[in-house]
């Protein structure tokens, strides 16, 4: 019965937290579309020759929420009045929504204070927000249609989807604690792909920045060309704000080797700019290289993908100090693919359409930058990763096994049981030349050699040999350099050496005969 009354319950609470899901998906579009709104409307406002009402200050709105989504916009109002494309994407802008759509799937997931609130599984909760985000960006697409900027629909319904869906999974990764694949391998492909293609786009940034500096008389002049007011004047440097990432991207790409397009009939690579660039005034657009063949400085960015490739291999070498080398080297090759896909995907949001004719294509190609990405981290990343490998396995001089030390009493034992002579025949007036020198090892116990009467040894004293003068009595007596280690210091005639004590499971020897 208890079962029978709780599963309707249930089953109510998922179907709520869904639809709780579905609505935070809505709720995050229509923040980001209001954000945007709220700039447009201002520059419209502040602008002392608008050129039309406040709808067309919205479809303006409109059009630039979903450019930054990746959907390619149609330019109507154009000088020819044929349509020009428009599809170089603000990379700044991209980070309103993806990050709005991100929080809303962790927020999905998250238990509450109480931690019974019912919670959908990570899959629903994915479906969902991205299910209530593009009900809206459906609405605003077909409202962007009768505006100066209409959406095109074949981008739309490629990357709109796309971006929606990724950034609600990583939201539900971040939930549940960003899990890494079960492998080994694959969790450090993924650390290592993340940490070069940070390097790239850092290194690029740096590239581009240097050269904008260069550049800063033609960019300022570039920037006061545009608006003379200072309204223009905020909404273009806004405009430069959020397409810096694209100049970082188009910065790593100019330092992979490819290039970017300025036009259909120019290209401008390390090796120089060939061609007759088409490039419409614009600060950013001032930090291009002059035209003609490349100088050292040019060729000098190539050490941004040779700094992430190295970051790359030595990210994969430490992990693998313990791996065989079939799976190093399957790991790095990993990374760079990795890292190669990123690039493609950047590249080819940071380029694109700029218009009709010769601006049909501008920035980097992405595939061709993907495969540079992919051939640095394979070439000089994946030898980094073999080379940081062995010398973590390396066995420093300090912790190599080193022979074990022969004990002191065994050494000095079998040293005076191979040197020392027989022990003389009773009597003490003569000793035999045919005697053989005692050859037991130090393993055996020796018995203490006979008194002898006329030098009044104490029994188990060793004889010195001839040549030796007893000149050290205390040095004789406590095992000095010239007396026996094993000795008694006290004259006891049944003293034995503690190092040839009988073990525990040794038989006792036979006490000796009597007469």
């Amino acid at each position: 019965m208890t079962h029978v009354t709780e599963h309707p319950l249930v089953q109510g609470g998922r179907s709520a937290a869904l639809a709780t899901a579905c609505v935070r998906g809505g709720v995050a579009a229509g923040l980001g579309l209001g954000v945007l709104a709220v700039l447009v409307i201002a520059a419209w406002i502040s602008s002392p020759y608008p050129d039309s009402g406040p709808v067309g200050a919205l479809h303006v709105a409109a059009g630039i929420w979903l450019l930054a989504h990746g959907v390619d916009l149609v330019r109507t109002d154009t000088l020819s009045g044929l349509p020009a494309p428009l599809g170089i994407v603000p990379l700044l802008l991209v980070a309103l929504p993806v990050w709005l759509v991100h929080r809303a799937a962790r927020d999905t997931l998250d238990p509450g204070g109480d931690g019974v609130r019912p919670r959908p599984s990570p899959g629903g909760a994915v479906s969902a927000v991205a299910g209530g985000y593009l009900l809206v960006a459906a609405a605003v697409v077909v409202y962007s249609e009768s505006g100066p900027l209409p959406a095109d629909l074949v981008t739309a319904g490629l990357w709109l989807p796309a971006v929606v869906t990724g950034a609600a999974g990583a939201g539900v990764w971040t939930a549940l604690g960003r899990p890494l694949p079960g492998q080994r391998q694959a969790a450090a492909a993924l650390r290592a792909a993340g940490l070069g293609t940070l390097t790239l786009l850092g290194g690029g940034a740096v590239a581009a920045a240097v050269s904008l500096a260069w550049h800063a008389g033609r960019a300022q002049a570039s920037f006061e060309g545009l608006a003379g007011e200072w309204s223009g004047r905020v909404t273009v440097l806004l405009l430069v704000l959020a397409l810096l990432p694209n100049m970082a991207v188009w910065g790593a790409a100019y330092g992979l080797g490819p290039g970017f397009t300025l036009g259909t009939g120019a290209l401008a690579t390390p090796l120089g700019l060939a061609g007759d660039p088409a490039v419409p005034p614009f600060p950013l657009l001032a930090a291009l290289p002059a035209e003609g063949r490349g100088t050292w400085v040019h060729w000098a960015t190539a050490a941004v993908p040779l700094a992430a490739a190295v970051v790359q291999g030595g990210c994969v070498g430490r992990a693998a100090r313990s791996w065989a080398v079939r799976d190093a080297a399957l790991t790095a090759l990993g990374a760079a693919w990795g890292c190669g896909v990123a690039v493609a995907v950047l590249a080819g949001a940071a380029g694109g359409p700029l218009g009709s004719g010769r601006l049909s294509a501008f920035g980097p190609m992405w595939w061709q930058a993907g495969a540079a990405a992919v051939l640095w981290g394979t070439c000089v990343g994946l030898p980094v990763t073999l080379g940081v490998r062995a010398w973590g396995r390396r066995v420093p001089r300090s912790r190599r096994p080193r022979p074990a030390p022969v004990p002191a009493a065994a050494s000095g034992a079998a040293t005076a049981g191979a040197t020392l002579p027989a022990a003389a025949a009773s009597g003490g007036t003569g000793s035999s030349p045919e005697a053989a020198p005692d050859r037991r090892t130090a393993a055996e116990p020796k018995a203490p050699p006979a008194p002898r009467a006329d030098t009044g040894e104490a029994a188990g004293s060793t004889p010195y040999s001839e040549g030796h003068a007893r000149t050290d009595p205390v040095g004789d007596r406590f095992g000095g350099p010239f007396g026996d280690p094993f000795a008694d210091p006290f004259g006891d005639p049944g003293y034995e050496p503690y190092d040839y004590l009988p073990a525990a499971w040794e038989p006792s020897p036979p006490p000796p005969a009597t007469d």
